[in-house]
């Protein structure tokens, strides 16, 4: 008999993130979403990229928990936008490299990020934190990426303790 899988034992418990902040720029948490079932949205942490000490709205960045080779395949687990006005900042990269503690509380050892071939912000992005690009996918016609307009993907794969490990002996990405 197949043992049904409940949504609370297939995800991690939300936890408490701390200060996330470089510089002039931190990650405030807006809300945490659960998961989807019907929407096929795995549960996920919604950060703020706020700009200087008056805090201005300079993107979004997602943490989603869920399985990198089932229902996080094509997404990922980080997702993120820099609103216009504040692009150049660095902010996306800097705001991976924030979280990525994050993630590593939750068990993660590796962390997967998708973005579009024809954006080469965001696969600098991925690369300056240690990212290696693992595929270039074609998005299927039935997936809701599809129907935001993607058609291809690159899979970034950050491994997390390798990253740790280049931190504590200098030599960091």
């Amino acid at each position: 008999m197949k043992k049904v899988i409940m949504m609370s034992e297939r995800f991690p418990s939300f936890l408490s993130p701390p200060l996330l902040r470089d510089g002039e720029l931190t990650l405030s948490l807006v809300r945490t979403c659960p998961a989807d079932t019907i929407k096929k949205h795995v549960p996920c942490y919604l950060f703020l990229m706020r700009s200087g000490q008056k805090g201005w709205p300079a993107g979004v960045l997602s943490l989603r928990l869920g399985n990198a080779a089932e229902e996080l395949y094509y997404p990922g687990h980080i997702g993120y936008r820099v609103r216009r006005s504040f692009r150049g900042r660095r902010y996306a990269e800097r705001s991976v490299r924030m979280i990525l503690p994050f993630a590593q509380r939750h068990g993660y050892r590796q962390i997967w990020i998708s973005c579009r071939p024809d954006n080469p912000a965001s696969r600098i992005t991925c690369e300056r934190n240690g990212g290696r690009l693992q595929e270039i996918v074609t998005i299927p016609g039935s997936h809701e990426m599809y129907h935001q307009g993607y058609r291809m993907a690159c899979r970034y794969v950050i491994d997390l303790e390798e990253k740790e490990k280049a931190v504590q002996h200098g030599t960091a990405f």
